[in-house]
């Protein structure tokens, strides 16, 4: 994707929206504005090249772009489309970072001008930490990316995230409904996440862990580091999703319990050669 001859506002400069400045500051657009409560947040940004200009009020800033990536929380993000409604530029593109959509698409929409699109993403993109001076280009590259479309959704808005997410270095770029959406990432995403906090609290075996584990515990539970109030909210909002997917595991894991009391071996085995392929079909 050649210059991205658009002005740039960011909503929530913390861990993802710096990493998204960082990332489309090589696609040379216009301008990258930042707005956030957090002042020294928009000083860090200003002084370290992230961003061009911060703000604190969204008016200014709002009223010249033409794309507004909103990196905040999602009960968060409702109020902010409602309390600034009149100050988005006509034909704006708005786009998100949110992990959950059902209820949260069908309540932005309701909000909307007609002469906005806003074009619900989500790159399944991170780091265990939080706060702009964390930011780094270097999340997105070879991640994987959502988008779910809408029927008010313009195709060549659609279009722009999608060129978008791909020139600062998503490998795969994905369209699926609403409820596909919060059914794969119940699994794919919050699954993983809960699995990571349950192994360690799971550890009661009254010794410094950290001095005898190798790359397997650090892998599995790296994630465990968390955002306490985004994934408690990430959680609530899909729990039937992330319900079904707890019990599914909770076979699964069941199954060589069993295994072992019965002295299984083959079955063991099975279980074992089992996610092995389907883990190396992976792509």
């Amino acid at each position: 994707m050649r210059g991205l001859d658009l002005n740039i506002t960011i909503v929530g400069l913390g861990l993802m929206g710096g990493s998204y400045a960082l990332a489309l500051k090589k696609l040379k657009p216009k301008k990258i504005y930042a707005i956030d409560i957090d002042e020294g947040a928009l000083s860090f940004g200003e002084k370290n090249g992230i961003i061009d200009k911060g703000f604190m009020d969204p008016e200014i800033p709002l009223k010249e772009s033409d794309l507004v990536i909103i990196c905040v929380y999602p009960k968060m993000i409702k109020d902010f489309i409602k309390n600034n409604i009149e100050n988005f530029k006509p034909g704006t593109v708005i786009t998100d970072i949110t992990g959950i959509k059902n209820e949260f698409v069908q309540e932005i929409n309701n909000v909307l001008r007609e002469d906005i699109d806003f074009v619900f993403g989500h790159p399944m993109a991170g780091r265990e930490f939080v706060g702009v001076k964390y930011a780094s280009e270097e999340i997105f590259k070879g991640a994987n990316y959502i988008i779910i479309p809408t029927d008010k959704n313009k195709e060549k808005s659609i279009e722009l995230i999608e060129n978008i997410a791909r020139s600062i270095g998503f490998k795969n770029v994905e369209r699926l409904s609403i409820e596909k959406h919060d059914e794969v990432i119940g699994f794919a995403s919050q699954l993983p996440h809960v699995i990571a906090v349950s192994l360690v609290n799971s550890d009661n075996l009254d010794v410094d862990i950290g001095k005898f584990t190798g790359d397997s515990y650090r892998d599995l539970t790296r994630i465990a580091r968390i955002n306490t109030k985004l994934w408690a909210e990430l959680f609530m909002g899909n729990k039937d999703n992330l319900i079904a997917q707890i019990e599914e595991f909770q076979e699964n894991i069941s199954n060589i319990k069993n295994a072992l009391i019965n002295d299984e071996a083959e079955i063991l085995g099975q279980i074992l050669n089992k996610a092995r392929k389907k883990r190396e079909e992976m792509s």
